[in-house]
């Protein structure tokens, strides 16, 4: 039930203002979980391995197709070539970026992403 306030004001006789009290939701108790969940996390895994092996070939090819463009806007011969090694470096970057955080995250479960402040206030605690 919300708290109520009455306020008198001047040339008036009183003014009724509805005050909320603040709500906090309840703590979620842990389950054990179920099969459908773990099916679903080994599902969930299985997708980050197969996006290691789109992001590779697709990193090399925007990369070709990038330098062939330059190539023929600029007229220079060795943009294609540019656009390949640099696609294929972005690409071993985000799959190596990919392996660590998929290694930080399996001995707790799911990777937990914290914000800039949760990592400020965990870092001042300790």
């Amino acid at each position: 039930m919300p708290k109520r306030e009455v306020y008198l004001l001047l040339h008036s006789p009183c003014m009724l203002v509805l005050g909320l009290m603040p709500f906090h939701n309840p703590i979620p108790e842990r389950r054990p979980r179920g099969k459908a969940a773990v099916g679903f996390d080994s599902l969930v895994q299985a997708e980050k391995l197969l996006q290691v092996a789109f992001v590779l070939p697709s990193a090399m090819v925007i990369g070709w197709l990038a330098g062939a463009w330059a190539d023929a806007k600029l007229h220079q011969s060795w943009l294609t070539l540019a656009g390949v090694i640099f696609g294929c470096i972005s690409g071993l970057f985000y799959v190596v970026r990919m392996a660590i955080d998929a290694e930080k995250g399996a001995g707790t479960g799911p990777a937990k992403e914290e914000s800039g402040a949760e990592k400020e206030k965990s870092q001042d605690t300790k």
